[in-house]
Formats: structure tokens, C-alpha cells, sequence
């Protein structure tokens, strides 16, 4: 007679043995531990919030084998570090379609050519997000899963073996995944230019509630006030210390990340028209968007 709990055991197994030749570990020369992705020949990628900011680090082939592994750039916003490696042969499967409940198997580096693996579910979907640091994330996948610190960057396979995406730890400790799309978007700016470009204003702003008379005309009753302005920045002498932002095109800006989810790649060069209280009076301002400097 089969047993089924043996046989879900032996699949789990098989699919971790199969997607293993993923898993790289990132060695510093500490005590400390990170798992990366091998993505494609020669390229690895990684948790960017867990990885310090050096030029060189030891890779932990599967098998145990070290090469140097070379920063070829990171991006604060997607949460993506690459890596370059002597030419390493990668392999992968395309990503599936995930239900919440669907099962994951998040995997990582035990450090001398080893891999972990963590079982758990999908605890929940969600639309395109944007990250705290501006950088948009194609898809909110959040897992119900006990993930090892050494694991996190490490490659999220399904139960079919297929890569979904690269592990990372988000608020209060809730373990996320970074998207096979996101990555590939990330990917190729980080090796052509070691920055995901951006789009920027130079300014820092926080949130203000609006003076009475003037909330009572707008849609939302707050706005961001500016702070501080970099010199050269293209806000400069167009905005001043002490000017509320109440909208930038044609969106309301509540936020800061309503202000940095506008600033894409894509804007760079474009004319933006900006909204804002100066002195108790509403005025205008168009401003050029700037590539945001490495």
C-alpha cells in the first residue's frame, strides 16, 4: 500500500535536490551568513538589505567549492543585489502561478555547499506594491514560513520545483518574496549601470496636515512640507524650504511614497508640473526630473 505522507515527503525532497545548483552562499569573512540566487551563467543575486557594502565576497558553490564573487551593483527601492562570479553554468525553471495555501519551499546556503530548505504556504497575494524605499515590486507575495536569517535571499521554488522568486524579510519580520519579474527587470540596470536609474527631485519632505482655510478646498487636508533641498537639485530655486506640496501632475500627494512611486526610470527629462502652499497662497511650479545621482 502507498503512503501518501512518505510519497508528499520523497516529492519535497526531489524538488529540493532538483532546484539545489540554485542556492550560492555569500561569505564576508564574519561569522555571519547570506544566501544568494544563482540566476544566470555567472550572475547571482541577493538580498540587497542584508548584504554589506563591500566590493568583494567568497561564493559557496554547491558542492562546497569558493569563488570570488565580484559587487556588480545594488538597488535600495526592489531590494536587489547582483553579483558577478566566474563563469558558473545557471539553470532554472520559469516561475508558475501562485494561489494562497499554494505550497513554497524557500531554500539557502548552510555555508559549505549545503542547502536548507523551509516549507510553508502562500499566506497571501496581492497587486503590484510599492517598497518604502519607492522601488516598485510586481506582486505581493507574502509566505507563511519559518525562514532562517542565513536563508533569506535565497531562491522560493513551488511545488512543482518552479523558481517564484528570491526570499526577503519584510516588516515585523514577515518573510516576502521578491518576484522573478522584479528581478529580471532589476537585473539588467544593475550589470549595465550598477544603479536602477530613477528619477529625482532633490528634495526631503514629511507629511503636514493643511491649514484649515486652505483644507477646506482641497481634496485631501494634508500635504508634504519641503524640508530640505540639494544644491543643484532640479527643484532648486524652484521650491523653498517651507512649501507644502499638495500635487504633482495630477496626483495628490499625501505621502512621500505617493512623491518617490511617481519618479521612474521613465520620467527622467520629463517637465513636472507641481502644486503647493507658499506663504498662505496656492501657487505653481514646473520643475525638469533629474536621473537620481548614484
Amino acid at each position: 500500500m502507498s503512503d501518501a505522507l512518505i510519497e508528499l515527503s520523497d516529492a519535497i525532497a526531489a524538488r529540493v535536490r532538483h532546484a539545489s545548483p540554485m542556492v550560492v552562499g555569500l561569505d564576508w569573512g564574519t561569522s555571519q551568513l547570506l544566501s544568494a540566487l544563482l540566476w544566470s551563467d555567472g550572475v547571482v543575486v541577493t538580498s540587497e538589505q542584508s548584504l554589506p557594502e563591500m566590493d568583494a565576497y567568497q561564493a559557496v558553490l554547491p558542492g562546497g567549492h569558493r569563488v570570488p564573487a565580484m559587487s556588480a551593483g545594488r538597488d535600495v527601492t526592489t531590494n536587489v543585489a547582483v553579483l558577478r562570479l566566474d563563469a558558473v553554468a545557471a539553470t532554472r525553471a520559469p516561475g508558475s502561478e501562485l494561489d494562497v495555501g499554494g505550497m513554497l519551499v524557500a531554500l539557502g546556503s548552510d555555508g559549505e555547499g549545503g542547502t536548507s530548505a523551509s516549507l510553508g504556504m502562500v499566506e497571501r497575494l496581492g497587486p503590484a506594491w510599492q517598497s518604502q524605499c519607492g522601488g516598485r515590486i510586481d506582486r505581493l507575495v507574502r509566505l507563511d514560513i519559518r525562514l532562517p536569517l542565513s536563508a533569506e535571499g535565497g531562491p522560493v521554488i513551488d511545488s512543482r520545483g518552479r523558481l517564484v522568486g528570491m526570499s526577503t524579510f519584510g516588516p515585523r519580520d514577515t518573510v516576502l518574496v521578491i518576484p522573478t519579474t522584479t528581478i529580471e527587470r532589476s537585473v539588467g540596470q544593475l550589470l549595465t549601470h550598477g544603479h536602477v536609474p530613477r528619477g529625482w527631485l532633490g528634495i526631503g519632505v514629511q507629511p503636514v496636515q493643511l491649514p484649515r482655510d486652505i483644507a477646506v478646498g482641497e481634496a485631501h487636508g494634508s500635504g508634504l512640507m519641503v524640508l530640505s533641498i540639494a544644491e543643484g537639485a532640479p527643484t532648486w530655486g524652484a521650491l523653498l524650504p517651507g512649501d507644502i506640496l499638495l500635487s504633482a501632475g495630477d496626483i495628490h500627494l499625501v505621502s512621500p511614497r505617493a512623491l518617490t512611486s511617481m519618479l521612474g526610470a521613465e520620467t527622467i527629462g520629463a517637465q513636472l508640473s507641481l502644486r503647493l502652499l507658499r506663504s498662505g497662497a496656492v501657487v505653481e511650479a514646473t520643475v525638469t526630473i533629474a536621473a537620481r545621482p548614484a
